[in-house]
């Protein structure tokens, strides 16, 4: 849906452009290669998922941890829902997901275990969303045949993220989370840096409640906090004990333009 505009839709320009991410100033400097006999500690990360020219080097750094990480099976993607469409959270359950880089599988096993309570197979939520589907082209890039649990939350509230989290915590098998989310939205470069901050700290600590308390306090416009606190809940559910910032940058640094900027920031959860 978004190919061609968030990021490059030709497969060529997308592989190039990814790379330009990993290798830029801002970025983890080098391409990462997968370790394929890597530890598997990371239970969860967050991402940004802003056009790839503004975010693309911070999130780079999720994904080389990533790759020198090891190889998982299932990526459970958890976005907020921009669009307004759909039930309070949506689950795509059936048809495999399409980028320029090729076809993502669901894992339909795991998505139908899932399912209940406030979380609803749906796919009207996921049409017009692209806060999900801009983690693919960084998967397929590093993995033959990794599957995806897709999910998109509208109601992002503290009782919901807390049970989608336990329920995500719950799934069985070699599977990574990934939270998709930008932090801080068109406010002077030191302010966003500011705000953002204290609520990474916050995340960092594993306290989805004391994020939300510093969220409401600053008026910070972090759109995916609901999927970060259930990335909280289940990585700690699942023995999350050391966590950290990779690295945290602005649209200013990027564009150029430090007047009203977009924060982003790449943090890993593992056991």
């Amino acid at each position: 849906m978004v190919a061609g505009s968030f990021y490059a839709g030709n497969p060529e320009e997308l592989r190039r452009q990814i790379e330009w991410c990993y290798e830029h100033q801002l970025g983890p400097g080098a391409v990462p290669q997968v370790d394929q006999q890597g530890p598997r500690e990371i239970v969860a990360v967050i991402a940004p998922h802003a056009g790839y020219q503004a975010s693309g080097p911070v999130a780079a750094y999720v994904y080389r941890e990533l790759a020198v990480d090891g190889v998982f099976d299932t990526a459970i993607i958890v976005g907020p829902n921009h669009t307004g469409y759909g039930p309070p959270v949506s689950l795509w359950v059936e048809k495999p997901w399409e980028t320029p880089l090729g076809e993502v599988e669901i894992d339909k096993v795991l998505a139908q275990g899932l399912l209940g309570g406030t979380i609803e197979a749906d796919e009207t939520a996921h049409i017009y969303e692209h806060s999900i589907e801009v983690q693919l082209p960084w998967l397929q890039h590093l993995y033959q045949g990794v599957k995806i649990v897709p999910i998109a939350m509208l109601d992002q509230g503290l009782e919901t993220a807390r049970e989608l989290g336990k329920a995500i915590s719950r799934c069985p098998g070699n599977v990574v989370i990934i939270a998709s989310t930008d932090f801080t939205h068109y406010e002077p470069h030191a302010v966003a840096i500011a705000k953002d901050n204290s609520v990474i700290e916050a995340i960092v600590d594993l306290d989805e409640e004391e994020m939300y308390a510093r969220l409401g306090s600053l008026r910070c416009t972090m759109c995916g906090y609901g999927p970060t606190a259930s990335a909280i809940v289940a990585a700690r559910e699942a023995g999350a004990k050391r966590t950290g910032l990779l690295k945290y940058g602005t649209s200013g640094e990027t564009t150029g333009d430090f007047s009203l900027v977009v924060g982003y920031g790449s943090i890993v959860m593992r056991r």
